[in-house]
């Protein structure tokens, strides 16, 4: 049973789904504490066992040992954090900027076909062009300012947004729709009341997946152009072959990536209910 404020949509189920099976399909997407620490480990031993036995210098592969004793050295005193915090920021921006275009943008063409049909060789030609070849026009016609990083973490995270939005509105019943503009709903009424709460489990799969790619954008824009930020980080750690540094950025990142993650299904448990 799918419950929102103001519309119960039965749902059928298997009698085992409803009585093992979790309430919530994000809980089944959210890594148990235990689970991820086990990978960690298992990660961490099978990476030192590789360093031992392959004889592989620190600036080839340095152990494990010593990227966590570089990541203390640069949480304490060096500028890991503001590195951070600026990709965080172009990350978010970008991401802020693909919603707000996109989700109208869904909606439009999830109820126009001829609109869709204007604009579907347009969109699918943006994606056929890597944003790191764009990614310097960008930086020429922008600068080399926040700006810049934001635009290309948003032209990354544009079209799964988009797509998803666009599926998720196609999937709804037109009997509820019809429904309700029987009842006299208005659009309005029927995109809050019936569209929205269905589609809100599509949509976030787009959403999910825009947040891991923003923090990519964000990366792209500092390889091309940067002195600030993960990625001018790893170009400066590579430039200078301090590899144990580049790993710690990198681990900056995924940890990123990671709580972007998580904090999308957190979101997306508090705003998509569902009842075995």
């Amino acid at each position: 049973m799918i419950r929102h404020p103001s519309l119960t949509y039965r749902q059928d189920r298997p009698d085992e789904e409803r009585l093992d099976g979790p309430a919530h399909p994000a809980a089944r997407t959210i890594p148990s504490g235990a689970g991820l620490a086990l990978s960690l480990v298992l990660l961490a031993l099978a990476w030192k066992a590789l360093v031992v036995i392959r004889g592989y210098p620190a600036f080839v592969l340095p152990a494990p040992e010593a990227v966590l004793g570089r990541l203390a050295e640069e949480l304490v005193d060096g500028p890991l954090l503001h590195h951070t915090a600026i990709t965080l920021a172009e990350a978010l921006g970008g991401f802020a900027l693909a919603l707000a275009v996109s989700l109208p943008l869904g909606y439009l063409l999830a109820h126009s076909r001829r609109l869709e049909r204007l604009l579907a060789p347009q969109l699918a030609a943006t994606q056929a062009v890597p944003v790191v070849a764009i990614a310097p026009l960008i930086i020429l016609w922008v600068g080399t300012g926040l700006d810049a990083k934001i635009l290309v973490a948003a032209l990354v995270t544009f079209f799964p947004i988009l797509s998803s939005t666009v599926v998720a509105l196609r999937g709804v019943p037109r009997e509820l729709l019809e429904m309700a503009t029987i009842s006299g709903a208005s659009r309005r009424l029927g995109l809050w009341h019936v569209e929205l709460p269905l589609a809100l489990p599509g949509i976030f799969g787009g959403v999910k997946a825009g947040l891991a790619l923003a923090t990519t954008g964000a990366v792209v824009g500092e390889f091309v152009s940067g002195r600030d930020g993960l990625g001018a980080l790893i170009n400066i750690s590579r430039g200078l072959f301090d590899t144990p540094l580049m790993f710690v950025a990198l681990l900056a990142l995924a940890a990123l990536t990671l709580a972007f993650y998580l904090a999308a299904v957190l979101l997306e448990r508090v705003l998509v209910r569902w009842d075995p």
